[in-house]
């Protein structure tokens, strides 16, 4: 009777530790996927929006980086008709469009220059550059000496590609509008995140065909726009 009880209590204590190492596997699981997604901003949006643009973004930006590789060719994103979509995935119960377009086109690049790395991505402005790091970055050099600022120098932006017209346009488009914004804030005591603005969300103002890619151009006003944000919010 005792041994049957002891063989009973055994396999009861080894039905608890696989339990607990089966739980603690999809804790870690979880953490994992969680962690992968840390690096990348947070622009607002549901849970769900976030991990599914971010998810598909980057295995697609994997999957071309490492195609491109084996042919020993590196490509802009903005060369991709699914980096110019940013649609894979998408449902409209996810929430806004735009916003999910965004942070599939942070992954896609991270994806992609992660498989498929040149000498541009050593350079600060490289595509797929984590935005927390470059607006962090370009914060400390405002704090530190007010004459660091971005400002209207635009030899300090973003080197993506395009004609020098659409390059130029676009920042001093979203330079503007974001400069605007930022002094209404400033005055109200609010900051507010840039994708509220449905200036940044669209990003095409002044935008014409003849200049080139609509998804560069959005590129380069949304760098202008929220640099012009802070430089507005900041007084200057």
């Amino acid at each position: 009777m005792k041994t049957r009880i002891a063989r009973v209590s055994e396999v009861a204590i080894l039905s608890l530790l696989l339990v607990g190492i089966v739980m603690a596997s999809g804790t870690s699981a979880a953490a994992q996927r969680r962690n992968r997604w840390d690096g990348y901003p947070n622009w607002g949006g549901s849970y769900q929006l976030r991990e599914t643009a971010l998810n598909a973004g980057y295995n697609e930006g994997t999957k071309e980086g490492r195609n491109d590789r084996s042919h020993n060719h590196y490509r802009n994103p903005s060369d991709f008709s699914a980096y110019r979509d940013a649609t894979h995935d998408y449902n409209s119960r996810l929430g806004d469009r735009e916003l999910y377009r965004r942070y599939y086109q942070a992954a896609f690049e991270n994806g992609y220059n992660t498989e498929n790395p040149n000498n541009y991505n050593n350079r600060n402005d490289r595509p797929g550059r984590d935005d927390r790091d470059r607006d962090r970055d370009r914060d400390r050099d405002r704090n530190n000496n007010n004459n660091n600022r971005w400002g209207r120098d635009w030899n300090r932006y973003g080197q993506f590609g395009g004609s020098y017209e659409l390059r130029q346009t676009a920042l001093n488009a979203g330079y503007n509008a974001g400069q605007k914004e930022g002094r209404n804030d400033g005055r109200r005591g609010r900051h507010r995140n840039y994708s509220d603005f449905s200036e940044y969300r669209n990003a095409t103002t002044d935008y014409k065909s003849s200049m080139g890619d609509r998804s560069l151009y959005q590129r380069y006003y949304r760098q202008g726009f929220e640099n012009g944000y802070e430089d507005g919010y900041r007084g200057y």
